[in-house]
């Protein structure tokens, strides 16, 4: 009887937390700026030492200007900025999401050829962004297996790494696994290391399959 009852709570779909219209707005100012890393092929494809030098740039001066707001020097635009899109359990700490979102970009760029870097940068440009948007507004279901993620989140983030692998490969035998890979990494309870663990892992294996 123990076991199966350990049985059901591990497979049953659980109902998601009421979530608030100011987390909404707070998720949808997060994913705002996640989308944005979206732009990062595109500046490649201009300048690759640019786009590279660009992100490089950002990722550390929006550490000293956080460590600068962690020590009561508040940036204009910045410091706002980071406390409006933060969420409640990193607000007194250092907020690392935009450092992490920056090396998730850098990262690919660096390592992989660029068609599969592009394919990286949106699996996490939009695969992570609508996976957190949809579990937000819509997420119902949220068995065990997806650590607190809800299913409604992993289809969307499937969905987008799907659609943008194959836009870019035109090949949807890889584009799936690109996208099975990405919403298994966007699953595991990762947190904010979630925007490097994602693209490497979607890199990977679009290298591997392409």
């Amino acid at each position: 009887m123990e076991l199966k009852k350990a049985f059901v709570n591990s497979t049953v779909l659980s109902l998601a937390p009421a979530v608030t219209v100011a987390e909404i707005k707070t998720e949808a100012l997060r994913k705002l700026i996640h989308f944005l890393i979206a732009l990062t092929p595109l500046l490649a494809a201009l300048s690759y030492p640019f786009a590279v030098s660009a992100l490089g740039c950002g990722i550390l001066g929006y550490t000293v200007m956080e460590w600068l707001r962690l020590s009561g020097v508040q940036v204009p635009v910045v410091s706002a900025l980071t406390r409006m899109a933060s969420r409640q359990r990193d607000i007194e700490g250092f907020v690392l999401g935009p450092v992490t979102l920056g090396l998730g970009a850098l990262l690919p760029l660096v390592l992989f050829p660029f068609p599969v870097a592009s394919i990286a940068i949106y699996a996490l440009a939009f695969g992570d962004g609508f996976a957190s948007l949809a579990g937000k507004m819509y997420g119902r279901h949220r068995p065990a297996c997806l650590f607190g993620k809800s299913v409604e989140g992993s289809l969307a983030c499937f969905t987008a790494a799907f659609t943008c692998a194959a836009l870019v490969s035109r090949n949807p035998v890889a584009s799936f696994a690109v996208a099975l890979t990405a919403a298994a990494a966007e699953a595991l309870p990762l947190e904010d290391y979630d925007n490097i663990v994602l693209p490497l892992a979607a890199g990977i294996v679009a290298q591997m399959v392409m």
